[in-house]
């Protein structure tokens, strides 16, 4: 049963080296630190095992993926039972030699995995060149079955689409979550990185006020260089956030700097909302069909 409050936490941290046992120790301590403030629920990064390797294409960074079940879901999962908390992580899956996934993996205060979740969205652009090591998910849309509600898992990605939120809360997902790893191009003026960021923070919120759930969004910080000579690397912008069921911003972190936040949410007064604008009883189901299409020609 969903609980009437929920207490969240999510963990922004920074990725210095591809030492995974490292950078899950990190994650431990912030998720140790979450549980005792008294977070049910605990949100991870994109890709926060190691370095974000999408910088460049090299099949040596296969190297860095592992199977599900396998030693980060092991490790991740242990946590989760003994702190008593639901966790979402987000691993570089290896299914079979040749065929890889960005997957969010969920654990419900046990070892064992509640549900996974595999990218949909994925992009390929100057520095995130994901389409090379990504194969695209093909468990569709469905939120995970946990003791603290239906959880609408999505990454990065897939956050600049208002079909994916949809069909998540179509389902019942009384949360969304949105692990991602997202930064500024250096080379661009600083009124364009404004205007990404802005953008960013907007989708994601629109996401709340459309669907009337709360939003979650963890973002890695700090500079990772590029190793590719001559490109500048990313600065992730970090600004993880927390927002309620009408786009109202409840905690937010700061562009630099590793950090979390808690934040309780009000479940009883979501409910409310989707009372109050009843986004889901007006829609106009009969004059959709041509959502389906790529385009209008």
């Amino acid at each position: 049963m969903r609980p009437a409050k929920l207490k969240v936490g999510l963990v922004q941290q920074a990725v210095a080296d591809n030492d995974k046992a490292t950078n899950w120790n990190k994650s431990a301590k912030q998720i140790a630190k979450l549980a005792a403030e008294g977070c049910e629920c605990i949100l991870l990064q994109e890709l926060h095992s190691t370095l974000y390797f999408c910088q460049q294409e090299d099949t040596n960074a296969f190297d860095l993926a592992e199977p599900i079940p396998g030693p980060a879901t092991d490790f991740f999962g242990e946590l989760a039972e003994k702190h008593n908390i639901v966790l979402v992580t987000s691993l570089f899956e290896k299914r079979g030699s040749g065929l890889y996934h960005n997957t969010a993996v969920v654990f419900d205060r046990s070892k064992e995995i509640a549900g996974k979740y595999r990218k949909m969205h994925i992009p390929d652009d100057p520095g995130f060149y994901e389409k090379f090591y990504f194969t695209p998910g093909d468990m569709g849309f469905t939120p995970i079955e946990t003791s603290v509600g239906k959880l609408g898992v999505l990454v990065c990605w897939d956050q600049w689409y208002p079909e994916a939120a949809r069909l998540m809360a179509m389902a019942g997902a009384d949360l969304l979550f949105y692990p991602t790893a997202i930064g500024w191009d250096l080379t661009d003026t600083e009124e364009e990185r404004t205007r990404q960021h802005g953008a960013w923070e907007t989708i994601q919120r629109s996401h709340a006020v459309a669907n009337s759930v709360p939003v979650i969004v963890a973002n890695r910080t700090g500079f990772e260089a590029s190793p590719v000579e001559g490109d500048p690397g990313i600065q992730f912008w970090g600004q993880s956030f927390v927002a309620g069921p009408q786009g109202e911003i409840l905690a937010k972190a700061d562009a630099e700097g590793e950090t979390t936040l808690t934040v309780e949410l009000d479940m009883e007064r979501t409910e409310q909302v989707k009372r109050i604008w009843p986004y889901f009883r007006d829609r106009r189901i009969d004059a959709y069909d041509e959502l389906t299409k790529r385009w209008r020609d």
